[in-house]
């Protein structure tokens, strides 16, 4: 106890930092507790437990989005590879305000139209009860033993090493452990369960909105303090703008460096091979996988491959983020909230990817011709691990008071993660196995209580699960990334399809989940050397076209209503569109196979990308013109897709933002 009473007295931390930390942890919990008392003499119905009776305004739906979206891998992370690679990672959140924009135009339209629960209950109803099931079973899993575990694990490693912790050895179940992160991970899920297992989804969404305030803001804080600082201690004039533009230029100025690059190109001069680096005489010397950023951020692969594969797969059919817009008041509030994420997403580079950079240049730039590092005295610790870099940032260059909110942003993050998580997994087991398979007759309070003590539950399996499953993982955020990539094509393909073509069939849905392990172990062993991203492609193309052939194969099918002459024509306008990309898409890879930008895999995603159009305007085409469809197929008013003006504008603005972006920083 007292060289943990030691650490906190001597890490930089004053009382006002605490005392920022603690107010804000008891408003959390207050907030949390009021929000979730029902209406004197009313008890919650499942609905008002599980999707918050649908009150969800916009800006509620967009702050819980992010705030379910952003934890700590983000902040330690992103932040992380910002430092080893430069700002290319934050194509992750660029491409994913991209994504948010297809799914509220084209996806969550239909979902709230049909009232859509849970994901698992549109597998159910639109294939059969065996799929429905097994996604249920697989997403319970996941969400208990992947997410519950590395969120909690991530957000207890970098609380431990922002407050600079000391480990203290003890036991766990007969493990070996360290007390010191048990104990955060403990108290991490008993602040997240107090108000989310009482109140359900109205308590997570509504803190959500003050947890997104402290998590933008006080991120968007820290990082204009830390370059107001580096600034003044360096002597720049200029504040913190003069502080970004010497880093800006100085970084730029060097030969090879790829930090301010949101898409990197293959740089065969300083590194020969890919896995590759030279010592000072110019000589290739021991392989060093990933050396290059180029092989963890592969250029133009980032913006046109299988990283939509992922972006839709997480915010078009994971049952903690959709749901939130599932809640909204109505599907115009839905929609505007997925564009307020969308612009929020385009914030949080400026988080996590920019510190990053700052401590990249602190460790290794020159100002003057002197080692920076140099110039700056009395820093505490050292980066000696690039996902060191956010924490000795904040650290070492966060004022006081500030550096109590940054570490309420890194905080809320992983608590409001956490939070959605616990709600999200007592919704598919409540209504998808206990009401589907247990008592198929349970009143709307027995719903309701089954939810609550499936998330005590939930909590207590993860906090055992979590040092057997994470203790022993190095790189735990890249391992989950690319792991997430075996389950993603298979995603996209089954629940994309079967959500908006009319002939999927549930044979090729089994078929697709069993097919996308297949594929993924395979590719992983036949190519390893390929990044995830592209081989995430490769399984899509296998998917789809098996998926394809096995529902046109299908001979459980019925004829189709009648469908208006002008839905018919805009399904075909639509799918002549998607066609004209894809030649286009193969034209621009085969042309840019003599170009350094695109040569390195870039044929291969945009072959990906074209396999993805195509596959578009086939289901378009069949739509329009079979005769036939699958007894079970979704039944869609072209109408749904229509969007107001207020859509519209927001969409484009997050569009421009984008494309000037990429045009500045390509």
């Amino acid at each position: 106890m007292d060289t943990i009473i030691n650490a906190l007295s001597n890490n930089g931390f004053a009382f006002a930092d605490y005392l920022v930390f603690i107010i804000y942890i008891i408003i959390l919990v207050g907030m949390g507790i009021f929000l979730s008392r029902g209406k004197k003499g009313e008890e919650k119905s499942s609905s008002d437990y599980f999707l918050a009776g649908n009150t969800l305004t916009w800006w509620a739906v967009g702050a819980s989005l992010i705030a379910a979206n952003i934890s700590a891998e983000q902040f330690i992370g992103m932040s992380g590879s910002a430092y080893k690679s430069g700002i290319a990672m934050a194509a992750y959140e660029l491409m994913a305000a991209a994504t948010l924009i297809v799914v509220a135009k084209f996806l969550l339209p239909v979902m709230i139209e049909k009232k859509i629960f849970t994901i698992p209950q549109f597998l159910r109803e639109r294939y059969n009860w065996g799929v429905g099931l097994a996604f249920s079973i697989f997403w319970l899993f996941l969400y208990v033993f992947i997410n519950l575990t590395s969120v909690s694990w991530l957000g207890a490693l970098a609380i431990k090493q922002i407050l600079g912790l000391p480990a203290v050895a003890g036991s766990f179940l007969g493990m070996p452990v360290d007390m010191t992160l048990l104990w955060i991970i403990l108290v991490l899920f008993l602040i997240a369960g107090i108000y989310s297992i009482y109140g359900g989804l109205a308590s997570v969404a509504w803190t959500d909105v003050m947890q997104v305030t402290f998590l933008v803001g006080g991120g968007l804080i820290t990082a204009y303090a830390a370059l107001s600082v580096i600034g003044s201690s360096l002597g720049i004039d200029g504040g913190a703008i003069g502080a970004f533009q010497e880093i800006f230029s100085h970084l730029g100025s060097i030969d090879g460096d790829r930090h301010f690059n949101l898409v990197v190109e293959r740089n065969a001069d300083i590194y020969p091979d890919i896995d590759g680096i030279l010592n000072s005489t110019g000589q290739a010397i021991a392989s060093q996988p990933g050396s290059d950023p180029y092989f963890d951020i592969p250029g133009i692969v980032v913006i046109v491959g299988a990283l939509w594969l992922t972006n839709l797969g997480y915010w078009g059919f994971n049952q903690y983020i959709i749901q939130k817009g599932l809640a909204a008041k109505s599907l115009a509030e839905a929609k505007k909230g997925m564009i307020f994420a969308a612009f929020l997403k385009i914030l949080i580079p400026f988080i996590v990817c920019i510190p990053g950079v700052c401590a990249f240049y602190i460790m290794n730039g020159t100002y003057d011709g002197v080692p920076v590092h140099e110039l700056l005295t009395n820093l505490t610790g050292s980066i000696e691990r690039s996902d060191d870099a956010y924490p000795f940032l904040i650290r070492n260059f966060t004022p006081v008071v500030v550096k109590g909110l940054s570490f309420a942003a890194l905080t809320a993050a992983v608590i409001s993660s956490l939070a959605s998580m616990f709600n999200s997994t007592s919704t598919i087991f409540t209504m998808d196995i206990y009401k589907q398979f247990i008592n198929k007759t349970a009143s709307e309070k027995k719903l309701v209580n089954v939810g609550r003590l499936t998330s005590v539950c939930a909590l207590i399996l993860a906090l055992i699960a979590v040092y057997p499953i994470m203790g022993g993982a190095d790189q735990a955020f890249q391992i989950i990334q690319e792991y997430s990539g075996f389950v993603y094509p298979g995603v996209v393909v089954i629940f994309g399809l079967g959500l908006l073509w009319k002939r999927a069939s549930g044979v090729a849905a089994v078929a697709t989940a069993i097919g996308t392990f297949v594929f993924s172990i395979l590719f992983k062993f036949m190519l390893p050397e390929v990044p995830f991203l592209l081989r995430m492609g490769y399984v899509f193309i296998c998917l789809v076209v098996m998926f394809f052939g096995l529902s046109f194969a299908s001979k459980k099918t019925v004829p189709t209503q009648q469908q208006d002459i002008n839905a018919i024509r805009a399904q075909l306008k639509w799918s002549d569109r998607m066609l004209y990309a894809t030649v286009i898409s193969l034209l621009i890879g085969i042309w840019g196979m003599t170009r350094q930008d695109l040569r390195d895999y870039g044929f291969e995603a945009l072959l990906f990308t074209a396999a993805m159009f195509f596959s578009l305007s086939i289901y378009l085409r069949s739509n329009a013109k079979d005769k036939v469809q699958d007894p079970k197929a979704v039944e869609i008013d072209l109408k749904l897709f229509r969007t107001d003006s207020s859509f519209k504008i927001g969409a484009y603005g997050v569009i421009f933002i984008l494309t000037v972006l990429y045009i500045m920083l390509w």
